[in-house]
């Protein structure tokens, strides 16, 4: 982070843990006193419960959320609250906010980032919403494509981490490996676009060069394809609807392409299938889907629970839902957080030790 500052010289930066700021501030001195960084002054510092949303409602162009989880989503309504632009590559701020994300966006205020839904969102340029026959979201299958469920039994957390195309950090990366990300890309697109669960499709595609698929009623499918650079959907996220030049090279089409789709294998699946179910449920039940993987994913990563755990976890936890009586609001969405991680624990506890 200190490099960031440094290189970058932003006028203000916020950290979750207020006892950081001064760790922070002390790591800039450190490296503006070794390089030449001659006039450097420090930016402002905020630190604390409140610092990212805080952060997210400064005046500017574009607000990205790039945080990872549930962590995302005071930020995301800070953000639109605030009138901003929202660049929103935090999938999960989206999926656990549902509906209270919603009705804060105004129309074009909320861009998507996920390479899938950015392609989705341009190909959805090519004709009206009620022409719509479905969206075809693709997933290069992750590490353990191909493999069968007793194959994944014994299966290593460097393993999971080791994905074939996309260099990610370590709860992404295993969310990739168990399809879980796909499973919270389609709740996303359901969101996003107002296109019902029965009408989004999961094909397999390991190139990852075709990056999501619009199907129009009359057989026409547009796809949306660039080689794997999530430059192109961070550069269409800033500057949305407008394109930015030269961001990344194009397909090389002089040489010859060989480009894979397939169904996706049910054993492979469980979590879409699951995300599915939590999209159907609607309410706060993504937000308990989510929640519950990402404990599971800790105790994963920490060896204490098997691969396959994940998705027997996640289940019983889903399986425990019980939908709102009343209108969903932030305070009630982080108690459904709370008791989904708790419930997760608690499996965890009772089946694994």
């Amino acid at each position: 982070m200190a490099e960031q500052i440094v290189e970058f010289r932003p006028r203000t930066v916020a950290v979750s843990r207020a006892g950081a700021v001064a760790e922070v501030r002390a790591a800039v001195d450190a490296m503006v006193a070794h390089t030449s960084s001659a006039g450097f002054v420090h930016p402002e510092y905020l630190g604390g419960d409140q610092a990212l949303a805080e952060l997210a409602t400064v005046e500017s162009d574009v607000v990205l959320n790039g945080i990872t989880g549930a962590a995302g989503l005071p930020a995301t309504l800070a953000a639109l609250r605030a009138g901003r632009v929202l660049a929103l590559a935090n999938k999960e701020s989206l999926i656990m906010g549902g509906e209270l994300v919603k009705r804060e966006a105004a129309p074009g205020q909320l861009v998507p980032v996920d390479s899938e839904h950015s392609a989705l969102a341009q190909a959805l340029r090519s004709g009206r919403h009620s022409e719509v026959k479905r969206l075809v979201v693709t997933a290069t299958g992750g590490p353990f494509r191909g493999m069968k469920r007793e194959e994944l039994k014994h299966v290593t957390v460097e393993q999971a981490l080791d994905h074939p195309k996309w260099s990610m950090g370590p709860v992404i990366s295993i969310n990739s490996a168990t399809m879980a990300n796909k499973g919270l890309e389609i709740i996303e697109a359901n969101l996003l676009f107002d296109i019902g669960y029965d009408k989004i499709l999961v094909v397999v595609h390991p190139q990852a060069y075709i990056h999501s698929m619009v199907e129009f009623h009359d057989g026409s499918t547009i796809a949306q394809v660039n080689p794997p650079d999530l430059r192109l959907p961070i550069a269409l996220g800033l500057k949305w609807p407008d394109r930015m030049a030269d961001v990344v090279p194009g397909v090389d089409w002089t040489l010859a392409h060989t480009w894979e789709l397939s169904p996706l294998d049910e054993d492979l699946g469980p979590m879409v299938s699951l995300a599915f179910t939590a999209g159907r449920l609607a309410g706060a039940a993504p937000a308990v889907y989510n929640a519950a993987n990402e404990v599971c994913v800790d105790a994963f990563r920490n060896s204490r629970i098997p691969f396959l755990a994940i998705h027997e976890v996640v289940e019983a936890v889903i399986s425990e839902y019980e939908p709102p009586h009343e209108r969903l609001t932030l305070e009630s969405l982080m108690e459904y957080d709370t008791t989904a991680r708790r419930q997760a624990g608690q499996v965890i506890a009772q089946r694994f030790g």
